[in-house]
């Protein structure tokens, strides 16, 4: 499995971003995707998580209301959409991949085996 992160940018706060993680050689097995953030200084956070079978989602608690987690099969992406964002959104997102992974585990990174490159997301004030 290989995931490619892009769209990042920098915006201004209260702007809207998405970024996408265009995925490739995706087995049957591989259920689980997530999206992870990493700011200068601070350890990897959780942001979201879908599995690709049901489209069910979660979303950290204080990011819900603003982030969406989706994903397009046509595009074999799975898809951040990040609205009214904060400098404190400012971080390098990450994509992920695993295996099925029951929902409440979702937030933990050494779940998943595959990971992309990040993209930048800055937000200023």
């Amino acid at each position: 499995v290989q995931l490619q992160a892009s769209g990042g940018g920098l915006v201004q706060a209260g702007d809207s971003l998405r970024v996408s993680c265009t995925i490739s050689g995706r087995a049957s097995s591989t259920d689980s995707f997530g999206w992870f953030r990493q700011a200068p200084g601070k350890e990897r956070e959780f942001v979201a998580a879908i599995r690709w079978s049901s489209r069910s989602t979660y979303v950290e608690d204080s990011l819900k209301g603003r982030f969406t987690i989706s994903r397009d099969n046509t595009r074999s992406t799975v898809d951040l959409q990040m609205n009214s964002l904060k400098p404190e959104d400012t971080a390098v997102y990450y994509c992920a991949a695993g295996g099925w992974i029951i929902m409440s585990q979702r937030s933990n990174p050494n779940l998943y085996s595959y990971w992309g490159r990040g993209t930048q997301v800055t937000v200023s004030s």
